[in-house]
């Protein structure tokens, strides 16, 4: 079964507008053309300090940032610009904040920092496929049989990747797994959805799947090493786990994200959101991922890491692209992404979060700016011995 064309996410083009989503079943960047900017592996940068991370009051005592000379030629352009089943009705008593919605507290009591309105979603999708044009749309990376029979997909948020490996195996069977419904109804045979919170204790039967998939949990869990019992217990003996994810810390190799920019702020003060919450935001910075995974008892452990530009500055075809879908995302919806960590746990007021998200989205504009997140994906296997 092919995937729904409006659930595939399609690269964003100038003029362009997200593509439609259907309603929840439910009320230091490298130098262009370096090989640092191809993609190529280097070595984990160490975890940004987030000592100077600037205040809301700050960004509001900036004012609106002023479009000058320097836009016309180094912007984007306004072209850009343009450019499950039955479950308890509980589940759709979404909280509200500032006007968006966020998963109900009947589903888990742990706080997550997304919306999962229909404007985050929607700029998620661009999102998702940027990072999967990093990774050139590989599905995984672990050595999985043609027969593979058992997947799961760990907050699956849209259903994207579970829908993707649904349509390439299907065979297999597939159980995505997310805090909110907001999954399409319009699914492969072999895939089905599943409200569960992953922070607590899995209940699914030990030693039963091929695969346990785990994309963009940055921020979103107080115990990976909990985390990373719970998939070995349900990982079949051979089988293998993969967890891809990122660090917001933006960087650049060229000294172009300039410390006290909008730019180098903002993965500062997410990351010390986070760090107040007792989770991780620099999940693609440290090895949280690789220590968590041989402490659970997972062998064979595998790195790949990866440079994504946030904006289409690279001279590179492929990075452009990757770099186009960060900058659409971000500047459809920063508001989003930053209402939760700078709000309510840092305690910036509306008009602080809305001035800084103008100066990023400035920045973000500027193509002198070479700024850059690290993804990393982690994979291992079971042992073949395994209980």
């Amino acid at each position: 079964m092919s995937t729904p064309a409006k659930r595939k996410a399609v690269s964003p083009a100038p003029g362009s507008s997200p593509p439609p989503r259907p309603a929840p079943a439910g009320p230091a960047t490298p130098s262009a053309g370096s090989p640092e900017a191809a993609g190529v592996s280097s070595p984990a940068a160490p975890p940004a300090t987030t000592d100077d991370a600037l205040t809301g009051a700050h960004w509001l005592q900036q004012g609106m940032p002023e479009e000058d000379a320097q836009d016309a030629d180094s912007s984007l352009g306004s072209d850009i610009e343009s450019s499950t089943a039955s479950i308890s009705s509980s589940i759709f008593n979404y909280r509200m904040i500032n006007g968006r919605t966020y998963h109900s507290d009947a589903v888990t009591d742990l706080e997550y920092w997304a919306p999962n309105d229909e404007k985050h979603l929607d700029s998620l999708e661009i999102y998702y496929y940027g990072v999967e044009l990093l990774n050139d749309h590989q599905l995984h990376m672990s050595p999985l049989k043609d027969d593979v029979e058992r997947v799961i997909d760990i907050g699956t948020g849209t259903g994207i990747w579970a829908i993707d490996f649904a349509d390439k195996y299907p065979n297999c069977e597939v159980i995505g797994t997310d805090i909110s419904p907001v999954q399409p109804s319009w699914v492969p045979p072999n895939l089905r959805f599943e409200i569960n919170d992953a922070s607590k204790e899995w209940t699914y039967k030990p030693n039963y799947f091929d695969l346990v998939h785990i994309r963009f949990f940055v921020g979103a869990i107080e115990d990976f090493n909990a985390l990373y019992r719970e998939a070995f217990k349900v990982c079949k003996p051979g089988g293998w786990i993969e967890h891809y994810d990122h660090s917001p810390i933006v960087t650049s190799d060229d000294g172009s994200v300039v410390t006290g920019s909008a730019m180098d702020t903002y993965g500062k003060v997410l990351a010390e959101a986070a760090r107040r919450i007792g989770r991780s935001a620099t999940l693609a910075d440290d090895n949280t991922m690789e220590e968590g995974m041989k402490a659970a008892g997972f062998v064979n452990i595998q790195t790949k890491r990866m440079k994504m530009p946030i904006a289409p500055w690279s001279d590179d075809k492929k990075l452009k692209e990757v770099g186009l879908c960060a900058y659409a995302t971000l500047s459809a919806d920063i508001e989003g992404v930053v209402q939760f960590p700078l709000g309510t746990v840092l305690g910036w007021t509306p008009e602080e979060i809305s001035m800084f998200c103008a100066h990023v989205r400035r920045e973000l504009k500027d193509n002198s700016i070479h700024g850059y997140y690290h993804w990393k994906y982690v994979w291992a296997q079971k042992p073949e011995d395994a209980l």
